[in-house]
């Protein structure tokens, strides 16, 4: 039989964390003694509070379908929250809760984009951008920055990039992959170029906010002449470790909410009734909480700097927030290791997969063909290990 597939996820590119993961278990299956620094996700178990609400929730029954855009009583701690971190105000009818932040990404693209729009990406971006902009019929215009620039654009780059076919522009801060984190008065900088282009819409990912080592967190919303065109894009999965539980949300436009809501409806219907449940009391938990994790990322940062600074190389900038160092290595292009060519960040991140065994992504897939991104959501002594086996393979 012939190919039946659409040309649509024919041409949609595999998720290059999720395939280096994949890699990765393979050969720990195989017998290797793989360390994995290619994931995001926080190596702490979930806290003890969020627990007892959901098996509360299991023993009080909560089994049926949830409403699609999330319970009533989660919508009013997503409101709060965004109240009390952000100093932002949203409705109920703003409020769209989804099966993690990379679904209320989706949801966005899908209601907004029509064939032919173009997608500003500030590079380096999060991997799934891209191709969830693609799949709605987005064209993906990357506004490239160097680590010299703490891999920030610039507000002329960015008007630069807009054209008449400019809809919409995604970026996270603090950043995945870089952990750089825009401030209020950069984010302002920015915001005064768009607000010169009132069709472009603002997709605001802040879903490493918490893990913020600046001590203060900007979000584009806050700024009044661009809370109306601004949907901020937030969720559970790495403040309070909850990556499995799969539950984001968005706030925004009251328009685009339904629009949201209305998507959803038919593809997955509401989030999990457990998982909401747990999400209503991680929330009204204040960010003191989880700060004991924010301190273990930031100490953990300056570690694995520290040791990849030893290495020959390696170019590193210091990232402000999330658990990821993004080195540039084009040091090692052209170069041959034990017999291998290094050609490109790929290259790279698969020689020190192959001989470190140690787990990486490749910068290319990030929108920054120079680097690759680390994750230091592991234990101190991973770190260690992987940082040792990597300048062993290279010296």
């Amino acid at each position: 039989m012939s190919n039946q597939l659409s040309d649509r996820v024919n041409n949609m590119a595999t998720s290059a964390t999720l395939a280096m993961a994949a890699k990765a278990r393979e050969l720990k299956e195989a017998g290797k003694d793989i360390i994995g620094l290619s994931l995001g996700e926080p190596d702490f178990t979930i806290p003890e509070f969020v627990k007892e609400a959901a098996i509360k929730a299991i023993e009080d029954n909560y089994h049926s379908y949830t409403p699609v855009d999330g319970y009533a009583e989660l919508k009013k701690a997503i409101i709060t929250k965004f109240k009390r971190d952000n100093n932002l105000t949203y409705g109920p009818s703003q409020i769209v809760v989804s099966t993690g932040a990379k679904q209320s990404l989706a949801n966005l693209a899908q209601v907004l984009l029509n064939e032919g729009d173009e997608v500003l990406l500030p590079a380096p971006y999060w991997v799934s951008y891209a191709d969830i902009s693609k799949v709605a019929g987005g064209v993906p215009v990357e506004i490239k920055s160097t680590i010299e620039t703490d891999f920030k654009i610039t507000p002329q780059a960015l008007e630069a990039a807009i054209t008449p076919k400019t809809k919409m522009i995604i970026y996270s801060s603090p950043c995945n992959p870089s952990g750089s984190v825009y401030s209020k008065k950069e984010l302002r900088a920015l915001a005064d170029v768009l607000v010169k282009y009132p069709e472009i819409i603002v997709v605001s990912d802040e879903i490493y906010e918490h893990i913020n080592f600046t001590g203060a967190h900007a979000s584009m919303a806050q700024f009044d002449d661009m809370y109306d065109r601004t949907v901020t894009v937030n969720g559970v999965s790495k403040a309070f470790s909850m990556t499995g539980w799969r539950i984001g949300y968005m706030g925004g436009p009251e328009y685009i909410a339904r629009a949201c809501n209305k998507m959803q409806g038919q593809v997955t219907s509401g989030a999990n009734c457990i998982a909401q449940r747990a999400t209503i009391t991680a929330l009204e938990h204040p960010p003191s909480k989880i700060q004991y994790m924010v301190d273990a990322f930031k100490e953990r940062r300056s570690l694995i700097l520290g040791l990849l600074n030893e290495i020959p190389g390696f170019k590193t900038n210091e990232p402000e927030g999330a658990f990821y160092v993004f080195p540039d290595i084009s040091y090692y292009f052209g170069k041959t290791l034990n017999g291998k060519t290094i050609s490109n960040a790929s290259d790279f991140a698969l020689f020190l997969l192959e001989e470190a065994n140690v787990a990486t992504v490749t910068g290319e897939a990030f929108g920054s063909p120079n680097c690759i991104r680390i994750s230091y959501a592991a234990s101190e002594n991973d770190i260690k290990e992987a940082m040792k086996r990597i300048k062993e393979a290279l010296t």
